[in-house]
């Protein structure tokens, strides 16, 4: 029996980190679903998908070069999972405050990477700070992102050494 991606079950309480993470696994192993995603040369491409119980899910084309910068997803907690090529991430490990800032200095020692193939993915808690890029100089990747809630807001950050700004806050409204 196969399972469809796009079809959740009505939810009855809110998704695990885990539940996110195995739909995405669902997801990125549907060969038709990823196949149906249109890929630029230039941009990022994305699809909307119906996450489970109720979450937001997004199924995502990197070209080469491409990536997100620094955000973090507010309230909501997330997974994503590579499905083709490779994706990097750098993140911080450290709780920074919510609101009521715009400049901060990171103290040493924050700084996590990860390298993520084919079928490797990660969940994360409210207010992950990090950045997703595609660090390839030939090869398109694509990935399959779950946030719940559904995002209330992205903040943007810049980073130049220590230092961490909050530069941007996007709302829905902002990129759907």
């Amino acid at each position: 029996m196969s399972v469809s991606p796009l079809t959740s079950p009505t939810p009855t309480s809110a998704p695990s980190q885990a539940e996110l993470l195995d739909f995405l696994r669902r997801a990125a192993a549907d060969a038709e679903l990823i196949a149906s995603l249109p890929l630029d040369p230039e941009g990022r491409t994305w699809l909307r998908l119906e996450g489970p119980g109720g979450s937001e899910a997004w199924l995502i084309g990197w070209p080469p070069g491409t990536g997100t910068g620094w955000h973090d997803h507010a309230d909501s907690v997330g997974a994503f999972l590579t499905a083709s090529g490779e994706l990097h991430e750098n993140s911080l490990a450290a709780r920074l405050p919510t609101d009521g800032w715009r400049t901060l200095e990171l103290t040493g020692d924050v700084d996590r990477e990860r390298r993520l193939g084919p079928g490797q993915g990660r969940a994360f808690g409210q207010h992950h700070v990090h950045e997703v890029f595609n660090g390839s100089p030939d090869r398109h990747a694509v990935s399959v992102h779950a946030y719940y809630p559904p995002l209330p807001r992205i903040r943007r950050y810049s980073r130049t050494g220590q230092v961490l700004r909050l530069e941007q806050v996007e709302r829905p409204e902002d990129w759907q």
